[in-house]
């Protein structure tokens, strides 16, 4: 993430009211705020996160407002205030538990006042809405003026105690000070800004359940993982990749791909740092692609030759023009890197439409319609339908165009010439997700959908390796009862019994042709057993919110004011191999031997 405000990028601003109000910052355009104003796009471009701002209006002789950098010490004086409320203002009981009164000094001073005299009433405020409104309109500064007249248009304002004035202070300051904090845009920003706004969207998932996700994955960055192959010589196993059902829009995908350090858009300097890193590239021909350093030593080399063929001319003019500077070496080109040809640290989104829903995603610089080359998600993220999974020889860009020989693309025009290699980059791409995807060998399996759990679960559970992670989150409970009832020990303990009549393959159950066994036919046993229970271990169901709590003197409680909604649940698994086989005990059973003594002995 970065650590100042750059251009084309969304921010949050948090309103002094607390409304967030999520933005892109587009250079020579003006950002309106609402009431509270509009000021110039540019004003911050290149400024540091985290800083309050407050919008001065027009002044004398100049045509745009500006901003103002509100310090600290300002913003802490004032939630702080000048006097502090007793514990015994901060209630609404009096201060001994008698009658209320005000306690005078001997020189006349209130040192404590109580609220016994205090009426809520409109009258009281000589001000106007009216005359508000023309004093909003006339701009009086930052609105700190406003507040000063309302507050001192207050017929009782003096009534009021240090607890009370604070409370209507804040109150005035939220509605008219034209402030607002500047905050880089994370996932739980986002996810905040949607819960207020289209929670269903999102299955009302909070940053709570997002933490929860994320840890119980185990997503890491995986970048330098090792990576491990299969029996069968070309499956691979490990290396960070994760296996993610996402019908949230995209923020499932958003908070893992935060964890592996491939959400945000990299700098120029990290960029080149990446490059490094990557290795050498190669060309589509499979051949090496020549580094930088390798494509400046030829040109240096020939500088030096021309050097030394023009010293040793020593009848040429200073005027020639081999006396002009030699040209510096051109950089070479960026290597092409295949859209999602990453192999380690990678997210598998399976989407049951033809592209998937990951619309969040353009908060970080990422569009699937039109993604850059310059994002790590290009090249990380991978996408197949649940088709391609399913029954990839169906799906027509699973099928390989044909192949034209050279001699005829030559004589092609360069529009039919693009087209071609158009068709077989994208076939070649699908083919490559479809293939390593059926192949299996992920490190977890996230699913946050609306679709039935168990069904997604029977056909995604057997691609994990062994020890893998599973995440199930559901907003209701009743769903993930019923799946951690298909893996619980007791169903378990009756699949394996009932093995020897319905064998497993691969991991899951062989749809043998209906018999009856034992009264029991096969469709009955489908029924009783949806999944292989013997693929996952200690299931566990759970869930968590965070609440907000109101912390005063006396009066601490939650916040009765917080959102209701869902709760939201998760279900956690891990994956085991089953071994293949009947296990027997082997070797001599010793019981215990029964103690004989008086201290054993029985009386008659």
């Amino acid at each position: 993430m970065h650590s100042h405000l750059r251009p084309n990028t969304h921010i949050a601003l948090r309103l002094p009211s607390g409304i967030l109000k999520i933005l892109e910052i587009i250079p020579n355009t003006n950002i309106s705020i609402g009431k509270y104003g509009t000021f110039p796009a540019n004003l911050l471009l290149g400024r540091p996160y985290y800083l309050t701002f407050e919008i001065s209006d027009k002044e004398d002789g100049k045509s745009k407002p500006e901003l103002r950098v509100v310090p600290a010490a300002e913003l802490h004086a004032e939630a702080l205030g000048n006097d502090h409320a007793t514990p015994a203002e901060s209630r609404d009981e009096p201060p001994d538990g008698g009658v209320e009164f005000d306690i005078v000094g001997e020189d006349g001073e209130v040192i404590m006042r109580s609220n016994r005299l205090t009426v809520d009433d409109p009258s009281r405020q000589t001000l106007s809405m009216d005359e508000i409104e023309e004093l909003k309109k006339a701009g009086a500064g930052s609105g700190k003026e406003i507040i000063a007249k309302i507050m001192a248009s207050h017929m009782a304002i003096d009534e009021k105690t240090s607890f009370s004035l604070a409370k209507y202070t804040l109150r005035k300051s939220r509605k008219y000070l034209k402030r607002f904090t500047a905050l880089p845009l994370d996932v739980g920003l986002l996810s905040e800004y949607v819960i207020e706004k289209e929670s269903y969207k999102i299955m009302e998932l909070r940053e709570e359940s997002l933490g929860l996700i994320g840890s119980w994955s185990n997503v890491h960055c995986a970048d330098a993982s090792r990576v491990l192959t299969a029996e069968d010589g070309i499956s691979q196993i490990g290396g960070g990749r994760w296996l993610v059902v996402d019908d949230t829009g995209g923020l499932v995908t958003a908070a893992l791909a935060e964890k592996m350090g491939i959400l945000y858009p990299l700098e120029e300097d990290e960029e080149e740092v990446s490059e490094a890193e990557d290795g050498p590239q190669y060309n589509e021909q499979g051949e090496q692609a020549p580094t930088a350093e390798a494509t400046a030593r030829p040109q240096s080399d020939a500088q030096q030759t021309s050097s030394d063929t023009i010293m040793a001319d020593a009848n040429q003019t200073p005027n020639s023009k081999s006396s002009d500077p030699p040209p510096r070496p051109r950089k070479p080109p960026r290597q092409h890197i295949p859209q999602m040809s990453k192999q380690t640290n990678t997210l598998t989104v399976l989407h049951s439409n033809n592209q998937p829903n990951l619309s969040l995603l353009k908060y970080f610089g990422f569009d699937t319609g039109n993604p850059v080359s310059s994002h790590p998600l290009y090249h990380h993220l991978k996408s197949i339908s649940w088709l391609q999974f399913m029954s990839p020889h169906d799906d027509p860009g699973y099928v390989e165009p044909e192949v034209v020989p050279d001699e005829v693309l030559a004589t092609m025009k360069s529009s039919r010439r693009g087209n071609y290699y158009k068709k077989r980059r994208r076939w070649e791409r699908t083919s490559r997700v479809i293939d390593e995807t059926r192949r299996g060998g992920f490190d977890g399996l996230i699913v946050a959908s609306a679709m039935e759990p168990t069904s997604i679960l029977k056909e995604c559970v057997p691609l994990l390796r062994g020890g893998g992670r599973v995440v199930v989150y559901s907003a209701n409970v009743e769903p993930l009862v019923e799946l951690s009832d298909y893996y619980s020990k007791e169903r378990r303990a009756a699949y394996v019994a009932r093995q020897e009549n319905f064998p497993p393959t691969n991991g899951k159950q062989a749809k043998a042709e209906p018999q009856e066994t034992n009264g029991v036919s096969a469709d009955d046993e489908e029924e009783d057993f949806p999944v292989n229970p013997t693929l996952l271990l200690a299931p566990s169901l759970q869930t968590a919110r965070a609440r907000q709590w109101q912390v005063l003197p006396g009066r601490t409680h939650p916040m009765m004011t917080s959102r209701g909604g869902a709760e939201g649940y998760l279900f956690t698994a891990t994956r085991v191999l089953p071994v293949e086989g009947k296990v027997e005990a082997r070797g001599t059973f010793r019981g215990k031997k029964r103690k004989t003594g008086p201290d054993t002995a029985v009386l008659a």
